[in-house]
């Protein structure tokens, strides 16, 4: 390669190198037994004409071609005759040459004509066979932006993608030509939380010539769930993809895409606040991916990143800080900020905090455990706690103590018959003196530990071996809880046994915990309780 580019480097600098190793054409072998070219050029010479089997030895002779140009013709094989068939030829030309600078035409097609005035109703519309051209010469990437209206964009989309029923949120125009040159349209489409699905979306071309649909390398990472067309006579294309990472040109291609992605999303904050408020959720997962893995990225976004709260409220960082920050610092001048990641599943906690008036944002993406290590990491004096990691007055901790109804002597006694009933390889039992209206059982999960599985689920950044350890849960009681003093004050064992066990299954159902045949045993209980 490296000869050969030695070789061409002055004839090559404005077309590049696709389509002068001669690949392309010797692929012919792969499907036909015999290829034969007849071709005649714009001078007086006669034309020639070729025959090869794809062995090293070729036929060569004259041809009565009259025309200026070139016929190729395949003798497939017969183990490759689907290339004979019409809808794959179709398949191929559109996946490869659907916006090749040249008309392509594949048949003809017929076209309907404007009736004639003098036409009467009954009358069938003209038509005529017209050249079917499968291939649009100038596609939207090659105008400049201000030519395109936003219908062309879209258009354009639905071109790209014709079984995307959806419109794109909105679109990037890239336009460079220095230092290197870089055309193209990003879109922003409706995503899902599954980051698997969505790769493998943007095309890339060299000159309208279609290269490859994985981009790996030249988008960033976070970028790659987009959809679109990138367009670069720049990107080196004879190297392995390894090298293509290190190249510079690549380099600068992948920080210009992320700064005008970034700088886009920045104008449609400051533009339209209420619009990017109602589209955050659809492209969240994106711009969080991003201020995980592109430092660049992570400043610019700090700026418009947003933190819904479970009332549909909407805050950057700073407003957040700002709105909780009398309310939510506890005793060691750490700002506590709370969320919940299911607002079904979590609802007890999450109004236990209300009640408390505290804040709590709704932070559901796949990669929120990765996400507020960075902000943590990131921002001073910052943590981050679940609804249901503690009791809320241990989530944040303020001066005050609270006292406890029942006495040392009586907690040791209590805590002794709750280590019996609960199952110690699933409940670790802690006591705790709470208001006396709230809920006298409460099952939590230790933040560390969860969101160590959650990272470890949604790849690195957990220990390992995490998402292999057992579910652990804390069973925490209210001592200031009527409860509490009833199961101490109860002289059989079995009361106490039934009344241990009917309360930790409530706590249960309430985080979702209680399944299958404890649940069945649990509804089983609970009708007997109230015969």
């Amino acid at each position: 390669a490296e000869e050969f580019l030695e070789k061409y480097k002055d004839s090559t600098k404005d077309s590049g190198i696709i389509g002068h190793f001669g690949l392309g054409f010797y692929s012919a072998f792969i499907v036909a037994k015999k290829v034969e070219i007849i071709t005649k050029s714009y001078t007086d010479a006669p034309a020639a004409h070729w025959t090869c089997d794809g062995s090293p030895q070729f036929t060569l002779e004259e041809a009565d071609k009259k025309d200026r140009g070139t016929e190729i013709i395949l003798h497939i094989a017969d183990d490759s005759t689907e290339f004979l068939e019409e809808s794959r030829i179709r398949e191929l030309l559109v996946k490869y040459n659907k916006f090749m600078p040249i008309p392509i035409k594949f048949g003809t097609r017929t076209e309907t004509l404007p009736k004639p005035e003098d036409a009467k109703e009954d009358d069938p519309a003209p038509t005529k066979e017209v050249d079917n051209i499968i291939n649009n010469t100038s596609p939207a990437w090659t105008k400049q932006p201000a030519d395109l209206k936003e219908e062309d964009y879209k258009g354009f989309y639905r071109e790209l993608y014709p079984m995307q029923f959806e419109e794109p949120l909105f679109h990037i125009h890239l336009n460079v030509d220095y230092p290197f040159n870089l055309t193209g349209i990003l879109y922003f489409p409706r995503l899902t939380n599954d980051l698997n699905l969505q790769k493998d979306k943007i095309q890339l071309y060299q000159n309208q010539v279609f290269v490859t649909d994985n981009v790996e390398g030249i988008v960033p990472e976070f970028l790659t769930m987009l959809r679109g067309v990138i367009d670069s006579p720049d990107i080196p294309l004879n190297v392995s993809r390894s090298y293509l990472q290190a190249d510079g040109n690549v380099k600068k291609i992948s920080n210009y895409i992320t700064r005008k992605v970034g700088d886009k999303l920045s104008s449609l904050f400051k533009d339209n606040r209420e619009d990017f408020e109602k589209k955050w959720n659809d492209i969240k997962i994106v711009i969080e991916y991003g201020m995980l893995s592109e430092e660049k990225f992570f400043e610019k976004a700090d700026k418009f990143a947003l933190y819904p709260t479970v009332d549909d409220k909407f805050y950057t960082f700073e407003e957040l800080r700002e709105k909780i920050k009398d309310n939510q610092t506890d005793k060691d001048d750490k700002l506590v900020i709370l969320y919940t990641s299911n607002k079904e599943e979590q609802h007890s906690y999450i109004e236990e905090a209300r009640a408390k008036g505290y804040e709590v944002l709704l932070l559901d993406s796949p990669i929120v455990a990765h996400l507020i290590q960075k902000l943590e990491t990131e921002k001073e004096n910052v943590s981050f706690a679940r609804v249901d990691a503690e009791p809320i007055d241990n989530l944040i901790k303020k001066d005050e103590e609270k006292i406890s109804k029942l006495s040392d002597e009586e907690k040791d006694k209590l805590k002794e018959t709750l280590t019996e009933i609960v199952p110690k390889e699933k409940y670790s039992v802690q006591l705790e003196a709470m208001d006396s209206n709230s809920a006298p059982f409460i099952i939590t999960q230790p933040e560390f530990m969860r969101r160590m599985k959650e990272m470890n689920a949604t790849g690195g950044g957990g220990m390992f071996g995490m998402s292999n350890m057992p579910e652990m849960y804390n069973l925490v009681v209210n001592t200031n809880s009527d409860l509490a003093a009833q199961i101490l004050n109860t002289k059989t064992k079995a009361k106490q046994e039934r009344l241990i066990k009917q309360s930790l299954d409530l706590a249960r159902l309430s985080q979702g915990l209680l399944k299958g045949e404890e649940l069945t045993s649990f509804v089983k209980r609970s009708f007997d309780m109230i015969k």
